[in-house]
């Protein structure tokens, strides 16, 4: 939820700040402003840039296949020790499906 809010701040800031260069260039080419503005934009950049790699929750591909491999070893080491192989599979699919949630 925070990360949507620091999201939509930085997208105003952006569009604020392309306003204030643009205002700031026409009336007077102030270079204190535009500077200003600019490293008002920078900081904006950096946090966005910062948010993005922090609440990134995406797992590579190969990391998430090994985990499945992992899983179905210990399903074939419970079933190999005498519990049934549907009962297993059933409590593995609502142990995900509650995880999701």
């Amino acid at each position: 939820m925070a990360a949507r809010w620091i999201t939509r701040a930085c997208a105003v800031v952006f569009v604020c700040g392309i306003a204030g260069l643009i205002i700031s260039s026409i009336a007077g080419n102030n270079n204190g402003l535009v500077l200003t503005i600019g490293g008002v934009i920078a900081v904006a950049v950096i946090a966005l840039l910062v948010t993005s790699a922090v609440t990134d929750r995406e797992r590579i591909d190969v990391f998430v296949e090994a985990d499945a491999e992992r899983l179905e070893t210990q399903i074939q080491a419970l079933v190999a020790s005498g519990a049934d192989e549907a009962a297993v599979r059933a409590l593995v699919r609502d142990a995900m499906r509650l995880e999701r949630r």
